[in-house]
C-alpha cells in the first residue's frame, strides 16, 4: 500500500535554525502546514542544511534551490559582551549576511523577516514606537541596526522585527541571561548579587515564532505588510525580580539573592529601559504572550535539582 504524504505548498526557510529561537519559529511553522527547511551552520547536521551565511554563494544556492515563500533571518551574533570582542565576526553575521539574505530574497520574491532587537534604542525615553530615533549604546545594538538599515535597502517589503530579552525551551541555562539565572536561584548557599537596575520585558520564544508565522501569512495575503514591527512581553522585571519569580515558581529559598542598583560598571555598555511598544501588531490581531511564571514554570523544571519535588509537582 502506498501511501501519498501532501507536501505543504507553502514554503519557509529559516536561518540559525538550531539556536533557542529559530528552534521555536522552526517548531511553529513545521505545526502549521508550512513546508518548512531549517538552516545553521556547527550544529546543522543531520536535521538541518549545513549553510555558512558568510558564504554569498551559499547563500544564493539555497534561497534558489528551495525557493522559499518566507524567509525568517533568525541567525545573529546576540551577545553583547561578544560582540565586543569579536566586532569584525559580528558585523559579518549581524550585516553582511543579512544583506545578502535580503537581496537573494528579494530576487525570488519570497517576504522576508530579519528579527533585531530593542537594543537599537538607547533607553531614555520609553516605550519606543517603530520609528522612533535609534541610539545604539553598544556595538551588537550597532550592528543590529545596520543589519535592518541593509535589510530594508536591499529588500524594500522585507519586515523587521524588534523583540527585548529572549527565553524558552533552553538547551543549556546558559543559552538565554534569563533562564542562566537559575543556577544562582538554586545554590541556596551562596550570596548571589543579581542586577536590579536594567528594566526587562522577558519573552517566550514560542510568542516571537508565533508572531513569524503570523505576519508572513497575512502577506500572503496582504503584499502591502512590509516595514518595521516590535513584539515584547509585557512584563517589566529586573533580573532580581526574574529570579525571584523562578525561587517562588519553584517554592525555593530566595534569601540569598541580593539585588543590585547601580549601572552595571562591566562589560558592554546596556540601556535601562527599552519597552518597545508593540500596538501595530496587536492592531493587527497578531501575537501572544505567555504569563512569565508560566513560561518559566514549563521551561526551567527539567533543571530542577531538587528531584523529589519534581516528581510530586509533576506526576
Amino acid at each position: 500500500l502506498q501511501v501519498e504524504t501532501c507536501v505543504p505548498d507553502r514554503r519557509v526557510l529559516i536561518t540559525g535554525v538550531t539556536g533557542l529561537l529559530g528552534r521555536a519559529v522552526y517548531k511553529e511553522f513545521l505545526e502549521n502546514d508550512w513546508n518548512t527547511v531549517g538552516c545553521g551552520y556547527k550544529r546543522a547536521r543531520p536535521k538541518f542544511e549545513k549553510v555558512n551565511l558568510m558564504d554569498p554563494g551559499a547563500v544564493r544556492q539555497i534561497i534558489q534551490d528551495f525557493k522559499p515563500h518566507a524567509v525568517i533571518h533568525c541567525a545573529a551574533e546576540r551577545r553583547p559582551d561578544v560582540a565586543e570582542t569579536q566586532p569584525e565576526y559580528t558585523r559579518q553575521l549581524n550585516v553582511s549576511a543579512s544583506g545578502c539574505i535580503a537581496k537573494e530574497s528579494a530576487e525570488i520574491g519570497a517576504f522576508l523577516i530579519y528579527v533585531s532587537t530593542n537594543y537599537i534604542f538607547d533607553g531614555s525615553h520609553p516605550p519606543y514606537r517603530e520609528n522612533d530615533t535609534p541610539n545604539p549604546l553598544n556595538l551588537y545594538g550597532k550592528t543590529k541596526l545596520e543589519g535592518e538599515r541593509v535589510v530594508l535597502q536591499n529588500h524594500p517589503g522585507a519586515a523587521v522585527l524588534r523583540v527585548p530579552l529572549l527565553y524558552g525551551n533552553v538547551e543549556k541555562l546558559e543559552e538565554s541571561s534569563a533562564t542562566s539565572l537559575f543556577g544562582k536561584v538554586q545554590c541556596h548557599s551562596t550570596v548571589a548579587c543579581i542586577d536590579h537596575w536594567q528594566q526587562q520585558y522577558p519573552t517566550h520564544v514560542a510568542d516571537v515564532a508565533r508572531v513569524c508565522r503570523q505576519l508572513s501569512e497575512r502577506r500572503m495575503q496582504d503584499p502591502s505588510i512590509h516595514g518595521v514591527f516590535h513584539w515584547s512581553g509585557n512584563e517589566r522585571m529586573t533580573k532580581y525580580e526574574m529570579a525571584c519569580t523562578m525561587a517562588d515558581v519553584f517554592h525555593l529559598p530566595s534569601n540569598h539573592l541580593r539585588p543590585v542598583t547601580g549601572c552595571p560598571a562591566a562589560g558592554a555598555s546596556r540601556p535601562r529601559d527599552v519597552q518597545l511598544n508593540c500596538s501595530r501588531l496587536e492592531r493587527m490581531g497578531i501575537g501572544q504572550r505567555t504569563p512569565f511564571r508560566v513560561g518559566v514554570q514549563r521551561c526551567l523544571w527539567p533543571y530542577l535539582l531538587d528531584k523529589q519535588w519534581r516528581q510530586t509537582v509533576f506526576h
